[in-house]
């Protein structure tokens, strides 16, 4: 693989990472909405990502020299979080039940801040990556100078 693909790569993670903080705020946002547009409380999504390239795209095929088709990773999908929703005894909300107890969104706080970190460091470590092949390619076009 060459500065281009490696380029692709880097680029692929880094709109895989930014597409992940994106639903990451989203969650953060609606952590209080008990009405969404397809009724009830609004549901955690979660971003689920795969490799962008074939099978045969294995970290030893990279080694041998061997990859075919595209690299990186992509977002295969957004999905809604399955886990149950909060229920919460709150009488005076407009949304709550007979008994009194108001369903609230499957999101908490912690877990999305956890996952917000884990994509900004793999954001970050994107970045390093394209700083890298720039100043490698420098350093060769440098080299070609002499």
């Amino acid at each position: 693989m060459g500065f281009i693909g490696t380029i692709r790569g880097s680029a692929s993670a880094l709109s895989t990472q930014r597409l992940r903080m994106d639903i990451i705020a989203n969650n953060i946002a609606n952590i209080d909405s008990t009405r969404s547009a397809n009724g009830g409380p609004y549901r955690r999504q979660v971003v689920t990502v795969q490799p962008a390239g074939t099978p045969e795209n294995s970290f030893l095929a990279a080694l041998n020299g061997q990859l075919s088709g595209p690299v990186g990773v992509r977002a295969a999908s957004i999905e809604e979080d399955p886990s149950p929703l909060n229920r919460v005894y709150d009488p005076q909300h407009p949304d709550s039940d007979a008994e009194g107890f108001v369903l609230k969104p499957n999101v908490d706080l912690v877990t999305e801040m956890t996952d917000l970190v884990a994509a900004q460091r793999a954001y970050e470590a994107s970045v390093t990556v394209l700083n890298s092949i720039k100043a490698m390619a420098m350093k060769a076009l440098e080299i070609g100078r002499r």
